[in-house]
């Protein structure tokens, strides 16, 4: 794929988000559309956004958890930029606005923040060494491709399907806390309610078996990807759903209750 190309993609990418509308995926329009190619797209997707005034301040991996992978036909993780425009902090009045994103859903999350850069052959003790915070919180992701109908190609030039993150108190961590942050990450559990009533249940494990594996996984991807940059200090990055991951409407009021970690729940209501 040449550049033009894969900007080309990124661009009808990004205004059809902006202009809350949908399209049919690319993959129909190029049937050998790849998930390497799609990569360049991202690159130029980044451009793009920091063009129009938007930073990244991290990534998203997404399809970690593999029992949602026959639910949507993608069968390997991928990841996206995270913005300063898309991130934020659980809002005072719990209240979170995901109107202007096309068929947005929910995805109960645990999110790291960098203290160091992180490099492929790092081992999970280590990659937590070089933790600076960690956090529970939601991703709201969507698709411009109606009825979530798309290959993993498609996913990866959509940003990773990310719309917006909203980060939960973030604890940081501590060099004698690690080894019970370490053991408790692939086993708490965690209940997702909407509602009131619960619609979901998960744990650690689901996400390529633990946060820390899945971060494992993104760092030795990034390292062999010429197109896009390593992890950096000061990152951050959500580690992919904990749950199955739920479409979301006005009014409705979403909450976790997690066990087996020190992190609290959450509640939200969708505005």
């Amino acid at each position: 794929m040449h550049e033009e190309e894969a900007e080309a993609i990124a661009r009808e990418a990004l205004e059809t988000l902006k202009r809350g509308r949908q399209i049919e995926p690319f993959s129909l329009r190029r049937p050998s559309f790849t998930a390497r190619e799609a990569y360049r797209v991202t690159a130029a997707l980044r451009r793009l956004r920091e063009e129009d005034g938007a930073a990244s301040i991290g990534r998203k991996i997404g399809f970690t958890n593999r029992g949602i992978w026959s639910e949507y036909g993608v069968y390997e993780p991928i990841w996206g930029d995270v913005y300063d425009t898309t991130a934020s902090e659980i809002p005072a009045d719990g209240v979170i606005r995901v109107s202007h994103l096309p068929e947005p859903r929910i995805e109960p999350e645990i999110m790291f923040g960098l203290a160091d850069d992180l490099r492929p052959g790092m081992n999970e003790r280590e990659i937590l060494a070089a933790l600076a915070w960690v956090a529970h919180g939601f991703e709201i992701v969507h698709s411009i491709f109606p009825g979530w109908r798309f290959t993993v190609a498609d996913c990866i030039a959509d940003g990773g399907l990310h719309g917006a993150l909203v980060v939960g108190p973030r604890r940081a961590i501590q060099a004698d806390e690690r080894e019970a942050l370490f053991e408790a990450l692939p086993s708490f559990a965690i209940a997702l309610h909407r509602n009131g009533e619960e619609a979901d249940i998960g744990k650690g494990a689901n996400v390529l078996d633990g946060p820390l594996s899945a971060l494992k996984h993104l760092v030795e991807v990034l390292g062999s990807d010429d197109l896009n940059p390593p992890l950096r200090a000061g990152e951050l990055v959500t580690t992919g759903t904990l749950t199955r991951a739920f479409p979301v409407t006005a009014s409705e009021k979403w909450s976790t209750t997690l066990s087996g970690i020190d992190l609290p729940g959450l509640a939200i209501t969708i505005g």
